[in-house]
């Protein structure tokens, strides 16, 4: 079995719709990267807030100590997740888990109990972004979200629909090539980026390795507003999601069937052979990305 396609770069986004952390391995899990997502905003009905409707949260770096990324590394009492934004100071936010929690949380098609991580940080976001907003965590030990009906047996935290988002590099030159100022990846926020493959290819993946780990697809990664927002300036803009209408949606992928006016960027991924207790559960960049089996079109794939 040999492989031309790798992984290039892993990004981490501990706070939801706030920056990545770039790093060279990190822990796997059932549902998904150890740290990503695990906290994100919301507004004073519990509503999530992400940048289709804050978009300066792009502009909110997160550092986590180096360590978080070892397998097996557990946060101490002065472990803290640090937060910074223009003309703020910095928040620092234990990686211990708060005692405080709030129900009736919404996300999506979700609503649950979450952990609260407390007044200070709630003013913080709440002077960054201004209107009233809190900084919650998910509640790993009460609830579980599963990734909707497209893998009703998996579960994600605050991801949107799959533990997993891969995406290549091959697919963001190619549409690069149609705009007059290309883009970076991290419009599209992926978990793995991979190098290797014709634009597009992972359109059409169902079962691929990586390293030793099996993954399955999901579905194909509707977009919606964020990748239009540059993420170094956090201004709005009509592309690439334009440019993506005429390379890369319902229409040109699927032709034959009803335009829902999405366009696509990116593959959600299961992590399908979960062994617990097994250690070595880590990716890394340059692990080789091997292709087990295709789905027959890319018109099956935008279903």
């Amino acid at each position: 079995m040999e492989s031309n396609a790798k992984i290039t770069v892993i990004y981490v986004h501990p706070l939801k719709s706030c920056k990545a952390i770039s790093v060279r391995q990190a822990p796997i899990t059932p549902t998904g990267l150890r740290w990503d997502r695990n906290w994100m905003v919301v507004n004073e009905k519990g509503r999530a807030v992400t940048q289709r409707v804050a978009p300066k949260l792009a502009l909110i770096d997160v550092e986590l100590p180096h360590e978080a990324f070892v397998e097996d590394w557990e946060p101490a009492q002065n472990s803290y997740m640090v937060i910074k934004g223009p003309g703020m100071p910095e928040l620092k936010v234990s990686l211990a888990k708060p005692e405080e929690t709030s129900d009736g949380v919404k996300l999506w098609e979700w609503c649950g109990s979450v952990l609260d991580e407390g007044a200070e940080a709630a003013k913080w976001f709440s002077d960054y972004i201004g209107k009233p907003s809190r900084l919650v965590r998910f509640n790993s030990g009460s609830e579980t979200r599963p990734v909707a009906q497209y893998a009703p047996e998996h579960n994600v935290l605050f991801s949107d629909f799959g533990p997993y988002l891969v995406a290549s590099q091959g697919s963001l030159d190619e549409l690069n090539k149609h705009l007059k100022e290309g883009v970076l990846m991290n419009r599209f926020r992926p978990s793995i980026v991979v190098d290797g493959c014709e634009p597009f290819a992972e359109d059409l993946w169902k079962d691929i390795k990586i390293n030793k780990f099996a993954f399955g697809s999901v579905k194909l990664c509707a977009r919606c507003k964020i990748p239009s927002i540059n993420q170094e300036t956090a201004e709005v803009g009509p592309e690439p999601t334009a440019t993506l209408k005429d390379l890369h949606s319902d229409k040109t992928l699927r032709p034959s069937m009803k335009d829902k006016g999405e366009v696509y960027f990116g593959l959600y991924l299961v992590w399908k052979d979960i062994m617990n207790g097994v250690k070595g559960n880590i990716i890394k960049v340059g692990d080789p990305v091997f292709v087990l089996n295709k789905i027959s079109s890319t018109e099956e794939a935008a279903v």
